[in-house]
């Protein structure tokens, strides 16, 4: 009895991946059957491949191609490193975005309790009755320097408007001017506070030498309505009560010093002594105005306020 014949089995092509057997170095495409030089087609294989293509039922080959075109299809990520249209980016993607913005809210965070924390500046400390917070801020009231704080005092009921004070220091003087409170105090710092805010700070030169015995007695003097004198032993310093812009000095002679407790008022000038030892008495007398010393042929600056607008000389 003879053997039957040996069929040869086509050899199984390897899984097309698009663009993936072009791009690897030295792999190449597996030979057909009928292209393997003494090895015959079986008989029958061209039939069946033949019978497949006719009934429109894929051969081996191409049952694995369509695999593969639906594994790709299916995950859009094995070809591309970006996502595809409409799909998610994965989360390793929008960590360093997601670590980046708690970073910066955190930051931000730091800063704003940092700002809450920190000291109010030259220590102070102004508030505001509750029983008067809600009214209006017409009518006249008082202003008096009681223990280490600057109080306003309502001229009719004598309810407390609003306190101002400064940690570690005491008033050594009030002056009330244009609606507001001008206060010198105690580490020569000079302020203006309208109830609302702290609105100017000064520091007077030179104010531990003589403020610890002298005392702000006298020390504030007004010069009209927009002006502000303050003297002291060596000078006189005069700054303008809108903005607390320094006007004028007037310095003493030399072995001269000025008596702020002996100043008089003559109409709009104030008067004020300046004893010295070998001086005739007229040298030792001298007036003052808002513009400064009172002279034959001055020419002061004046005290307004500077101009606003495209016309402001500068």
């Amino acid at each position: 009895m003879a053997a039957p014949p040996h069929r040869a089995r086509p050899p199984r092509t390897a899984p097309e991946y698009p663009g993936k057997a072009a791009e690897a170095p030295g792999i190449a495409e597996a030979p057909r059957a009928d292209e393997v030089p003494g090895t015959a087609e079986a008989p029958g294989a061209g039939g069946a491949r033949g019978t497949a293509g006719a009934t429109g039922a894929p051969g081996v080959a191409g049952q694995d191609r369509a695999a593969t075109a639906s594994r790709h299809s299916a995950s859009p990520h094995l070809t591309s490193g970006h996502p595809a249209p409409g799909h998610a980016p994965p989360l390793r993607a929008v960590a360093p975005y997601v670590r980046r913005a708690c970073g910066l809210l955190l930051a931000f965070g730091l800063l704003a309790a940092a700002h809450h924390l920190r000291p109010a500046p030259y220590g102070d400390r102004l508030t505001t009755s509750a029983r008067v917070a809600g009214q209006p801020r017409g009518g006249p009231w008082t202003p008096s320097a009681r223990g280490s704080a600057v109080a306003a005092r309502d001229a009719r009921t004598g309810a407390v408007r609003w306190r101002y004070a400064r940690a570690g220091h005491r008033p050594a003087a009030v002056l009330p001017a244009r609606g507001e409170v001008i206060a010198l105090w105690d580490d020569g710092l000079l302020t203006d506070t309208d109830g609302r805010s702290v609105r100017w700070h000064r520091a007077l030169p030179d104010a531990a030498e003589w403020l610890p015995a002298q005392g702000g007695t006298g020390v504030l003097r007004p010069l009209g309505p927009d002006v502000l004198a303050v003297v002291t032993p060596h000078r006189v310093t005069a700054y303008r009560i809108a903005d607390g812009d320094l006007r004028w000095v007037l310095p003493a002679h030399e072995g001269c010093v000025f008596r702020s407790r002996g100043a008089v008022r003559r109409g709009a000038a104030l008067l004020l002594a300046q004893p010295c030892a070998h001086t005739a008495w007229t040298g030792q007398l001298v007036a003052l105005d808002d513009q400064g010393r009172i002279t034959p042929g001055r020419d002061p600056l004046g005290n307004g306020l500077p101009r606003r607008g495209p016309r402001a000389r500068t």
